[in-house]
């Protein structure tokens, strides 16, 4: 299939996510869905801070953090909401196959960080920190590997729609597809951003 047949013949509208009432409906609904994301995530950090130094035995954070590669992973889903900015920004150009290309960028990089995050998890394990082992640990995993599933579905969604945007191409039915992606991993990597400063830097710099 050519490029011709993704831009629909012309161009579209500006901001086509909201072109339409359907868009716009799609739009509002996805910020009412991320405030109750909110609710959920702030109810389990809220559980994690009040559960972090309840250690009776086994590792405790600053002995089992690693900053380097939390760090990394931190990068690595940075740049991931960089790139579904270039996808958005390619979509409001017109230009189809740069946001498929964006798209698919950052979905490599949300794979990398999950494969980092298992590694991490691996480790820890080996290292007796499992997920019963401590009040600590049961809300670590609880909140990093709820945050990690939001990841995985993040992956899924964006790789089914570029799967269907190939099909049905760029219009203003599925902008709006594209964007609430778009948002939903923006979302995503701002919550990691909360976890990394209250799990893992409050875990090994705090009391």
């Amino acid at each position: 299939m050519s490029a011709a047949h993704h831009d629909v013949g012309g161009a579209l509208p500006p901001h086509a996510e909201t072109a339409t009432l359907e868009g716009k409906n799609k739009v509002l609904g996805f910020w009412l869905f991320l405030g109750g994301e909110c609710v959920l995530f702030g109810t389990l950090f809220a559980s994690f801070v009040a559960l972090r130094n309840q250690v009776p035995d086994g590792p405790t954070a600053q002995q089992l953090f690693q900053l380097d590669l939390v760090g990394l992973s931190t990068l690595i889903l940075l740049t991931s909401s960089l790139t579904s900015v270039f996808a958005i920004m390619a979509m409001h150009r017109n230009q189809f196959q740069k946001l498929q290309a964006w798209m698919l960028v950052t979905i490599l990089l949300g794979l990398s960080f999950l494969g980092l995050e298992i590694y991490e998890f691996v480790h820890y394990v080996h290292e007796g920190h499992t997920f019963s082992k401590s009040a600590f640990s049961t809300s670590f995993y609880t909140l990093v590997g709820f945050h990690g599933a939001h990841v995985l579905f993040g992956i899924l969604w964006i790789g089914l729609l570029v799967i269907q945007g190939y099909r049905k191409g760029l219009t203003t039915v599925t902008a709006p597809k594209y964007y609430v992606a778009s948002l939903y991993w923006h979302f995503i990597d701002v919550v990691w951003v909360f976890i990394f400063t209250v799990v893992y830097l409050m875990g090994k710099v705090g009391p």
